[in-house]
């Protein structure tokens, strides 16, 4: 039986790039973008969970990891 929670798998790139995405938007005014109180509840436990496992975020080349990540991660036009 299931207890009820969820998984993700993401890979690293996702999660670098998702992570800086979820900072950036914790920092901005969300009441015009989350206009339900009940979504901070996952966005924070996301954001928390990424912080703990990603040690790219304290590198001092992250820009250029995160900007590699993006790279890798769009699609060739």
């Amino acid at each position: 039986m299931s207890d009820g929670r969820v998984t993700i798998k993401l890979t690293s790139d996702e999660a670098l790039v998702l992570s800086h995405w979820l900072e950036k938007l914790q920092m901005t005014d969300l009441s015009q973008i989350v206009d339900d109180p009940a979504v901070w509840a996952p966005i924070h436990r996301i954001a928390g969970t990424l912080d703990k496992t990603l040690p790219e975020l304290f590198a001092s080349d992250y820009d250029e990891r995160l900007e590699a990540a993006r790279q890798r991660l769009r699609p060739e036009c």
